[in-house]
């Protein structure tokens, strides 16, 4: 896809989100209808067979985008919803709980790293999130009731270990080992206690939210960055994917609870990893106020968790591009430039490449699932707020968010 250059920001907007949201829409896996992993890079697995649980969440996110800007047919997203439904009904998963990454054809469970081929509870809550979030948009009896089943089906009290601590990762042949870390923020696994709570079936007890994921030295920070006091995370945040993924669906806007309002912790998680980028203590070439943004991506060493206590000199486009719905003035220089100026190197047929260094003149020959689809979902949540109005009026997530204490425009209010 050839770079054109003139257009006004709005325009431009469009432009990469539609060509982004084609990763999902052109290259899903055929048999499946779940997104593969990456489109190159494979680090020894195949790319064409390996297909991502989270990665699938988001990307229904995206193209329901599609479905309603008019760039697919609605039914053609539809058909592939349903197609996606069949296969998870009859994938691999442990106790309702998907993989971490499946076979696109077969639907059997392909090991995340050794020993890591049962269920991860991270990921089938961001593939839950998108799932809810097409079903309320596409309001069909049939698909609904479907996905209601799926989500029913996922047993969140199975990764609950005896101390209270939730677990990331479980295979119900094997115990836990015993350097099994539980899942403890501040990081992008808040869904799970979200949607947890929310359960009917096999819920999580608030207690695991309070006692465990919220009590941990990199929860609460509240310090300042320049300006910008940073309410939640390690120092400078970390990278910007945790604090991005958990509001792809829910929205933080006005959304608190006794630890922080997450409205403000997404701004300023963003405006803190762009100020380091601005301040650039390591002299980075190419690092301004049109070119920040550090998160985990492909790097010239291989896949690097960047932040700014982590910083290669890599830019990840999903990084800035993602924050759009937070700091949309921060964000669209940033669009600009590598849509007009870098596009030449950037710029394809499925929007913008993972990511790139010009310190070291590398650009990745990779897009991954995972950083494609906040580009989609946060531009088009910056233009309308789509994708937060339905999964955050879904029940589960409404019960979820008021099971745990939360507070937010969306949410019924207590009863006196």
């Amino acid at each position: 896809m050839a770079v054109l250059t003139g257009l006004d920001d709005a325009a431009l907007r469009d432009r990469v989100a539609q060509a982004t949201a084609s990763y999902f829409t052109d290259w899903s896996h055929p048999v499946s209808g779940m997104a593969r992993e990456r489109s190159g890079g494979a680090f020894g697995y195949d790319v064409e067979e390996t297909v991502c649980t989270g990665g699938t969440g988001f990307g229904l996110l995206a193209q329901i985008v599609a479905a309603e800007r008019g760039w697919r047919p609605r039914r053609d997203i539809l058909d592939r919803v349903e197609r996606l439904v069949g296969f998870l009904e009859r994938a691999d998963s442990f106790d309702g709980v998907f993989p971490h990454f499946l076979n696109g054809t077969t639907g059997r469970v392909l090991p995340f790293m050794a020993g890591d081929d049962g269920g991860d509870l991270v990921e089938t809550a961001f593939l839950m999130l998108g799932l809810l979030g097409a079903a309320e948009y596409f309001a069909e009896p049939g698909i609904r009731s479907r996905i209601q089943a799926l989500y029913d089906a996922v047993n969140w009290a199975a990764h609950l270990r005896q101390d209270g601590a939730v677990m990331w990762h479980r295979h119900p042949d094997r115990p836990w080992p015993d350097n099994a870390l539980p899942i403890r923020g501040w990081n992008e696994a808040m869904p799970v206690f979200v949607l947890g709570a929310g359960s009917r079936t096999h819920p999580l007890p608030a207690s695991a939210y309070h006692d465990s994921w919220a009590q941990t030295p990199t929860f609460l920070n509240g310090r300042s960055y320049g300006d910008t006091v940073l309410p939640l995370g390690p120092d400078w945040g970390g990278p910007l994917f945790m604090s991005q993924y958990p509001f792809l669906g829910i929205d933080p806007r006005g959304l608190r609870d006794a630890y922080a309002d997450y409205g403000a912790h997404v701004r300023a998680h963003a405006l803190v990893n762009r100020l380091h980028c601005l301040r650039n203590p390591l002299g980075w070439k190419g690092y301004g106020e049109n070119c920040w943004g550090l998160t985990a991506s492909d790097d010239p060493s291989g896949y690097v968790a960047h932040s700014p206590t982590d910083d290669t000199g890599t830019i990840t486009p999903t990084a800035a591009l993602g924050s759009f719905a937070f700091a949309p003035a921060e964000a669209m220089p940033v669009l600009r430039h590598l849509h007009d100026d870098l596009g030449d190197r950037l710029w394809g047929d499925a929007g913008f490449v993972d990511a790139f260094c010009p310190s070291r003149d590398w650009v990745a020959q990779s897009r991954l699932a995972i950083d494609q689809a906040p580009i989609v979902i946060g531009l088009e949540n910056h233009r309308s707020g789509l994708l937060w109005r339905l999964v955050s009026h879904r029940p589960e997530v409404q019960r979820g968010l008021t099971a745990l204490g939360f507070s937010a425009p969306y949410l019924p209010k207590p009863v006196a």
